[in-house]
């Protein structure tokens, strides 16, 4: 029938568009799971020092992560790709992280985000360049989207290490 063959199609290891379905699906996935976890390492660091001077940083740095959050949600659905398992662990993890940090002060939490963002940094580099070998036309929005946010995790690195990360 018909309607079997577009579902056989979306099923396929290459989409229409010539595009690896594996490699998509394998990117997005782990970059939503990278984001929800930097929203709730935020979230728990919000809890802690939300009301101290340094709240409107964190405030700052973590609306930045959840237009991330909601573009690789998006991304999510127009590609079909499921999230990964282990949703609930980074849910109470992040909040730990960001909360367990924030309670040794504004340089502790500061010291966390230069760690997190800087892993994510490198980690967003590495898909660049993958997606890069792979083919940089048939990949060109997603090339732009990591690119934007691997610039808006580089400058909360920045903005941890302005705010005495290193101490």
């Amino acid at each position: 029938p018909a309607g079997a063959a577009s579902l056989r199609l979306c099923s396929t290891r290459v989409t229409r568009e010539g595009i690896r379905k594996p490699i998509i699906d394998r990117i997005i996935r782990v970059d939503h799971a990278g984001e929800y976890g930097a929203n709730r390492i935020y979230a728990g660091q919000m809890a802690v020092l939300g009301r101290s001077s340094v709240g409107p940083i964190i405030q700052q740095m973590w609306n930045q992560e959840k237009d991330h959050l909601k573009k690789f949600n998006e991304l999510m659905v127009a590609y079909r790709v499921r999230p990964t398992a282990l949703l609930p662990l980074w849910n109470v993890a992040g909040f730990v992280l960001g909360a367990g940090s924030a309670l040794l002060g504004k340089k502790g939490a500061m010291a966390c985000t230069v760690a997190v963002e800087e892993s994510i940094s490198d980690h967003y580099n590495s898909q660049i360049r993958a997606l890069m070998e792979e083919n940089p036309e048939k990949y060109k929005e997603l090339l732009q989207i990591i690119k934007q946010f691997r610039d808006d995790e580089r400058e909360h690195h920045d903005i941890g290490l302005e705010h005495d990360a290193e101490a």
